[in-house]
């Protein structure tokens, strides 16, 4: 899949290069659609994580990171915040969890849809 505003590899795990491939391509249209929308840089803080990568950063044992159904995007000021969440439910997102410092959006149908937490 071609992003307009993405590279594969800035959903890599930090172990294994060129592990962003395994992300989901309908995430990747999702955020490259909203990338659009927001009009203004988004930085992936994570995406593919490796089961190692995600142990040593404190992960869940069940995140949908593992799997590639799931990004964390940098966000530290809360005008961004709230247009990024509006933009991100208007592209189809219906999990979010929200950080002083980053978003965390994922398409695990696995879990419970239209759930928004905080960190």
């Amino acid at each position: 899949m071609k992003m307009k505003y993405f590279t594969h590899e800035e959903f890599d795990s930090p172990d294994i290069q060129g592990s962003g491939q395994l992300m989901d391509e309908k995430i990747l249209s999702m955020i490259d659609k909203a990338r659009d929308m927001f009009a203004k840089p988004i930085k992936v803080n994570s995406g593919y994580r490796t089961e190692k990568h995600n142990t040593k950063i404190g992960g869940v044992k069940n995140s949908s990171h593992l799997t590639g159904l799931a990004i964390d995007i940098s966000c530290n000021n809360s005008l961004d915040r709230f247009q990024l969440i509006m933009i991100l439910m208007a592209v189809g997102f219906n999990r979010i969890g929200i950080a002083s410092s980053f978003i965390h959006i994922d398409i695990d149908l696995s879990k419970s849809a239209n759930v928004m937490w905080t960190y």
